[in-house]
């Protein structure tokens, strides 16, 4: 597994944290693939002849569309996972493609956002020059920030068609609920 430089309870997350808990699960699945592309380019310059991390966001899309079902995707996903584990030696790679199958898992459950921004998080501080490492961190965790907020004002505006499960407007935020029972 990826050396992982954060995790959900990060003080550095917690603002991208609060903020995913209050969107509905259609903004976080818009802002993931909106957010794969910049994570996803740190694996493919290194191995672009591997496209199963890729795949996994074509996967995403699809099964947030409708087009595919839930075996499909996981198996992506599980797909975007052992290419992460056959390049670990790598680490920023290796943690750009799990992000990837975080991204298809945000569309199964909201719980996997925060993981796409760890692991993405991760392979920008990894990829970054060593002596520049809280800028980075400073400018990622701004732009997940201000993407999550783009999405959250214009979730509304995109006419693509749903799976029916991401119709659903008043499911709780998993991402929420585990917050909401240590109070």
């Amino acid at each position: 597994m990826s050396k992982l430089l954060f995790n959900r309870e990060s003080e550095v997350l917690q603002p991208i944290r609060v903020l995913i808990e209050e969107q509905n699960h259609r903004t976080l699945v818009l802002w993931v693939l909106d957010c794969s592309a910049r994570i996803l380019d740190i694996f493919e310059k290194r191995y672009p002849k591997d496209f199963r991390p890729r795949e996994a966001v074509n996967k995403a899309l699809a099964w947030a569309t409708g087009e595919i079902k839930m075996p499909v995707a996981k198996r992506a996903a599980l797909d975007a996972h052992i290419a992460a584990k056959e390049v670990e030696e790598d680490l920023a790679a290796s943690a750009a493609a799990h992000a990837m199958g975080h991204v298809l898992g945000t569309v199964h459950v909201e719980t996997h956002a925060i993981n796409m921004v760890i692991y993405g998080l991760t392979a920008f501080v990894l990829e970054s020059n060593k002596e520049l490492i809280f800028e980075v961190i400073k400018k990622e965790t701004e732009w997940f920030y201000s993407r999550l907020q783009y999405w959250q004002v214009h979730e509304k505006e995109v006419s693509q068609p749903w799976a029916y499960f991401l119709m659903k407007e008043d499911v709780p935020n998993k991402e929420k609920q585990p917050r909401d029972k240590k109070r």
